[in-house]
């Protein structure tokens, strides 16, 4: 028999175990000479039981309560002691385990080949519109419009690079594309993609395999496939359902005109990006989930991470649509539906993406000044600021009211002062141009207008909704939108008037606002949602939003079961009703679009379209044979795209708008189009060292469009030659428009250009550099 001080120094040593059943005391026994009294259970002893500290099963043994564990080695014991008491749960049977893999493979197999098949699908589109094979080289490149020209360019310029390390170099210092102006092409058109490709095609010895525009254009309409299969994981991972997945894809091919604009430009950078994002959408999605295990959290954050980067590293304007995620989750965290452990990593990725972009970016200060570092800085320090504050106090409710108001100050200040101190010049002229679309400005000037006058950033039209309900898309997805959100608004409600709510959603529950990943993708889509009414460029953006989340919602049980709770249906069990319309309304959906869009599909890849453009091959074949090598083409900014893309030749002017002497440039340069004098713009032309002039017959006689906006409306508007009183127009520019008087051949235009070239479309003169001054 041990003595009590033996077995108190047991205890010390931390070898006696823990137990948290209860205690059967045992006969106290008769106590002998010399041996002391064991002294009576006390209060505190039963509390240290409750506590979870040990307590020896012998009769013979004191309880006292234990220390905290200082040591590292009493933490470890403490964790194991845990684990311990942890219960092991069961393991499922072989049958379900058998079913959960099949799911899950037939799942995986059904994403993949739907991304194979859209990929496949867009390859055949290309093939049968332009007739791609079957044409010569100069002919395919004039396929390659506007900015996807230049792109395009830079792509062939790597390859015929001695060496990768001095095609970036060149990229870099890049002096012959814009006349007299150096340019960091890679960093100020993204041209990332364009580096990676080129290295790919070198890489992988595709020079003896295949072409390098079809590399090229192959590689983006793999990515297209990837973007399919992403949002067919999200839509999966939100309603727990393959099928789901199937009715996504199936929408998003359907409202193909407006879900992507892969069909008219392909080297777009969000041709580029758009996919990465997608998968981190899913990521994200699969992150935010309550019932996640462990392994699969540190995957979706390792996805989450590398996706975040890449998809900021291929479009210069990713970290606006990063914003837009930033406010989704912030206001996920302030209605308290998401541990904020798991928001505020999420954060920590922001700022590590946008540094580390920063650097290899060279320096891009438009990442420095963006609204999305500042709004991160301003979360994180009012993080900082609530650690100490006890939670469910009045205290802690007053300052979550007041944390909103805080953020938003934080925010702004931030950025203004960051903007103080770092020299930027990028996107100043997207503030100008938002000013103007709201009202809360006027403005002539050319670039403004000419801007306001694009289609892309004009209202979405008619048309566009009328599509999306004749597909059942717009129908679903509003009332989609309207559960969701009441149940949002059901269950923050209830955490303010401090009614407990289930951290674990059932579907017996009925409460699918209480899933954290599914009112991230609510607020998400508002918000984007509200840009895109605003701005019909952002469509591209909203639309594959409105696939996926209309197929979620028809596919998942839950949210059948929150529309018949608030029914009070008891009629039928509403769990079976809800199993059985999450199964039967996306079938029928399913038939209905299979039985109207897919013979519509199949006529699409049967039809052989033809595109062919033999004015503007003329002219490029003109351009490569008789121009010298050094000459310098002015013209209008899409046609200088494809010249220096099929002919090498140096331009005046890019159709790029992130660039402020760019767009001042393409301002000058469309002056050809104006009423001003033959010296004027002979002025113009040689302070930019052209020696070359191509009239477009195109814009000279322009007409159809929207009132006021053509090129030579706005140029008059701008110049003051035209005057609007009250819908009558008045010019008094005492010069005729130069594109007409120059075709005529009379003096003074034939002192100053010179007509060597000309067909149905373009006129191209040669700016003289002796001129005889004649009347």
């Amino acid at each position: 028999m041990q003595t009590p001080n033996s077995h108190k120094k047991t205890r010390l040593n931390g070898l006696t175990e823990t137990r948290r059943t209860p205690v059967v005391m045992a006969p106290r026994p008769s106590v002998g000479p010399g041996q002391e009294p064991f002294p009576k259970p006390t209060l505190q002893t039963w509390i240290g039981l409750d506590n979870g500290l040990e307590r020896d099963a012998g009769p013979t043994i004191a309880l006292h309560q234990r220390k905290k564990p200082k040591s590292s080695e009493n933490k470890e014991s403490a964790k194991e002691e845990n684990i311990k008491d942890t219960p092991i749960p069961e393991r499922a049977p072989k049958h379900v385990l058998f079913q959960r893999f099949a799911k899950f493979f037939i799942g995986c197999l059904a994403a993949v080949t739907s991304g194979m098949m859209y990929a496949l699908y867009l390859s055949a589109y290309h093939e049968r519109k332009f007739w791609f094979s079957n044409r010569q080289e100069l002919e395919r490149e004039i396929t390659f419009q506007g900015d996807s020209a230049i792109y395009y360019s830079y792509y062939k310029d790597m390859l015929k690079a001695p060496s990768f390390e001095r095609g970036v170099y060149e990229l870099t210092h890049n002096n012959r594309t814009v006349s007299l102006k150096t340019i960091n092409a890679v960093q100020q058109m993204s041209l990332y993609p364009e580096l990676i490709a080129s290295v790919l095609y070198q890489a992988t010895g595709g020079n003896e395999i295949i072409e390098p525009v079809y590399f090229y254009i192959g590689i983006v309409f793999g990515l297209q496939g990837i973007y399919v299969t992403a949002l067919f994981v999200t839509s999966w991972l939100m309603s727990g359902t393959w099928l789901a997945g199937m009715l996504t894809v199936a929408w998003f091919i359907i409202n193909r005109v407006d879900t992507t604009r892969i069909e008219y430009s392909i080297p777009l950078r969000e041709n580029w990006a758009l996919p990465y994002f997608a998968c981190q959408v899913a990521a994200l999605t699969g992150y935010l989930k309550s019932n996640l295990n462990t392994y699969a959290e540190r995957f979706c954050y390792l996805l989450m991470s590398a996706s975040t980067y890449t998809f900021m590293m291929m479009w210069e304007y990713s970290h606006y649509l990063l914003f837009l995620q930033a406010i989704s989750l912030f206001l996920l965290d302030s209605f308290s539906l998401e541990q904020s452990d798991k928001v505020h990593e999420v954060y920590k990725i922001y700022i590590f993406s946008l540094f580390l972009g920063y650097l290899l970016q060279f320096e891009n200060p438009a990442l420095l000044v963006s609204p999305l570092l500042s709004l991160v800085a301003a979360l994180m320090l009012a993080k900082c600021l609530q650690l100490n504050v006890k939670k469910g106090t009045f205290v802690a409710k007053m300052i979550k009211v007041m944390n909103f108001y805080l953020v938003c100050t934080l925010t702004v200040t931030f950025n203004i002062v960051v903007k103080m101190f770092v020299p930027h010049k990028e996107n100043g002229h997207m503030l100008k141009f938002l000013e103007v679309k709201f009202g809360l400005n006027m403005t002539k000037n050319f670039t403004m207008n000419w801007l306001l006058c694009q289609e892309s950033l004009q209202a979405p039209s008619q048309d566009f909704f009328l599509r999306l309900t004749q597909s059942s898309l717009l129908p679903f997805y509003v009332l989609v939108l309207i559960i969701c959100f009441l149940s949002m608004m059901q269950v923050i409600f209830r955490r303010i008037n401090g009614k407990s709510v289930k951290e674990t959603v059932t579907l017996k529950d009925g409460q699918i606002g209480g899933r954290p990943e599914i009112i991230y993708h609510v607020i998400y889509t508002i918000l984007l949602g509200s840009l895109a009414m605003v701005i019909e460029g952002l469509k591209y953006l909203w639309t594959p939003y409105v696939c996926m989340l209309a197929a979620f919602g028809v596919c998942s049980p839950e949210l059948w079961m929150t529309l018949f709770k608030w029914l009070r249906l008891r009629t039928v069990h509403p769990i079976l009703l809800a199993l059985i319309l999450s199964m039967a309304v996306p079938t029928i959906i399913g038939f209905s679009l299979w039985k109207e869009f897919f013979p519509r599909l199949m006529t699409e890849l049967s039809e052989l379209q033809e595109f062919y453009d033999p004015d503007t091959v003329e002219l490029m074949t003109w351009i490569k044979r008789q121009a010298p090598i050094a000459a310098v083409f002015a013209g209008s900014p899409q046609l200088m795209g494809a010249i220096k893309l099929c002919t090498g030749w140096m331009v005046t002017s890019l159709p790029l708008y992130n660039d402020d002497d760019l767009l001042k440039r393409n301002e000058n340069i469309y002056q050809i189009y104006s009423k001003r004098s033959a010296e004027d713009i002979y002025k113009i032309l040689t302070s930019y060292k052209a020696n070359y002039l191509i009239v477009e017959d195109a814009i000279c006689n322009e007409v159809g469009t929207m009132r006021g906006c053509r090129v030579k409306d706005l140029l008059d508007i701008a110049n003051g030659h035209v005057v609007c009183e009250e819908g009558d127009k008045l010019a008094y520019s005492k010069y005729g428009r130069f594109c007409h008087e120059v075709k005529i051949n009379y003096s003074p235009y034939v002192n100053y250009f010179t007509r060597v070239y000309w067909n149905r479309s373009y006129f191209v003169y040669k700016i003289n550099t002796v001129i005889s001054f004649q009347s």
